[in-house]
C-alpha cells in the first residue's frame, strides 16, 4: 500500500510544471536537405553544442531529408506549435510575405559578401521579424550559396532552355525567371525532384553545388552551366510563443549555440559547396559549361525584368538596401 502511495505521489509530482521531475523540453527540429549540406551540417552543431550544454534538460531532434514533414507544410506545423524550429528556404516564404522575394530576384547580388552584409543590416535584421504575427519569428539566415542550372541538354544561352520543364521551388519569382528564359516552370517539393528528373518529368532544374551531390541529381542530369545566378539561403526560424515561454537560462544558452551554429554554416558553406563541385566533376559523369563574359550577360539580360515584374511587391526600401549592400 505506501508504495502505491509514493508510486502516485511521484507521478503527480513529475506531472508538475516546473518541477525537478519534470521531462526535457524537446525541440523538433526538421529539415529537407541532406545531412552532409551546409543546413544539414547547421542543424546537427546546433544539436550537439545544445545538448552538450544542457544535458537532460534540452533535446533537439533533427529529422533530415524531410523525414519528418516537408518544408511547406513545416510553416503550418511551427505556427501551430508541433514542432519548435525550422531551417526553410526563403524562397518559401513568398505566400506569407512579399518583401523575402528581394532574395529570389536573379544576379541581384553579385556574391556572397553582398548577400551576407544585406541580411546582417537594418533591413535585413526587420525582416527576421516580419511573419512573427503569424507564428514565425526569425532569428538568423543561414547560408547555402549560389544556383547552377543542371539539364539534360546543354544551356548555353537562354534561347537553350526554350520549352524545357524546370523544376522549381515555391516561389512566384522563380517561376517567372524561368518563363523569362522561355522554359516551363513546374513547382516541386525537393523530396521529389530525382525521381522526376530520373524518370523526365522534368527536364532541368536549378540549385546550388552541394544540394546537387547530396541529393544525387549529378547522376541523372548530363550537363551543369555554372551561372551563380541566384541565392539560396535559409530562415531560421522558432515558435515565438514556445521561445519566450522557455527558461531564460535555457533560452540564452540556445541563442548562443544558435549564433555559433550560424557562423559556422555561414563560414564554411562556400567551401562545402567548392568541395561538392570538385566531387561531381571528378565522378565524370557531367559536362561542365563554364560561361564566357557575354554569354553569362545573355542570362542577365534575359532574367533582368523580373525585378520589375516585383519591385512594388518587394518595396523599394527593401531593393534598395539589397543593392547598396556592401558597397
Amino acid at each position: 500500500m505506501r508504495k502505491a502511495i509514493l508510486t502516485v505521489v511521484w507521478l503527480a509530482l513529475a506531472a508538475m510544471p516546473g518541477m525537478a521531475l519534470s521531462q526535457s523540453i524537446i525541440i523538433k527540429f526538421p529539415h529537407d536537405l541532406a545531412p552532409t549540406t551546409p543546413k544539414g551540417q547547421g542543424a546537427d552543431y546546433f544539436k550537439q553544442l545544445v545538448e552538450e550544454r544542457l544535458p537532460g534538460r534540452v533535446t533537439v531532434e533533427v529529422y533530415p531529408s524531410s523525414s519528418l514533414i516537408n518544408d511547406q507544410a513545416s510553416l503550418e506545423a511551427l505556427a501551430f506549435g508541433e514542432i519548435q524550429m525550422i531551417a526553410i528556404s526563403l524562397s518559401k516564404l513568398d505566400r506569407l510575405t512579399k518583401r523575402f522575394q528581394v532574395f529570389d530576384l536573379p544576379f541581384l547580388f553579385a556574391d556572397m559578401e553582398q548577400v551576407e552584409a544585406f541580411q546582417n543590416g537594418a533591413v535585413g535584421q526587420e525582416l527576421l521579424r516580419e511573419l512573427e504575427g503569424r507564428g514565425l519569428l526569425g532569428l538568423t539566415y543561414w547560408h547555402n550559396g549560389t544556383k547552377q542550372l543542371t539539364a539534360g541538354t546543354p544551356l548555353r544561352v537562354p534561347a537553350d532552355a526554350d520549352g524545357l520543364e524546370f523544376r522549381i521551388m515555391d516561389s512566384d519569382v522563380l517561376l517567372e525567371q524561368i518563363r523569362a528564359i522561355g522554359g516551363n516552370p513546374q513547382k516541386m517539393p525537393f523530396s521529389e525532384v530525382y525521381q522526376a528528373l530520373q524518370m523526365g518529368a522534368v527536364d532541368a532544374q536549378e540549385n546550388t553545388w552541394s544540394n546537387i551531390y547530396a541529393s544525387k541529381f549529378y547522376e541523372v542530369q548530363e550537363f551543369i552551366t555554372e551561372t551563380n545566378h541566384g541565392y539560396i539561403g535559409y530562415f531560421v526560424a522558432v515558435n515565438p510563443d514556445h521561445w519566450r515561454g522557455l527558461p531564460e537560462d535555457v533560452r540564452n544558452v540556445l541563442e548562443q549555440s544558435l549564433a555559433e551554429a550560424t557562423q559556422f554554416v555561414n563560414t564554411t558553406a562556400v567551401a562545402i559547396n567548392d568541395e561538392a563541385r570538385a566531387d561531381i566533376v571528378a565522378s565524370g559523369r557531367n559536362t561542365l559549361i563554364a560561361l564566357t563574359p557575354d554569354e553569362r550577360e545573355q542570362w542577365r539580360a534575359a532574367m533582368r525584368p523580373v525585378w520589375d515584374m516585383f519591385a512594388d511587391d518587394i518595396g523599394a526600401e527593401v531593393l534598395e538596401a539589397a543593392g547598396a549592400a556592401g558597397h
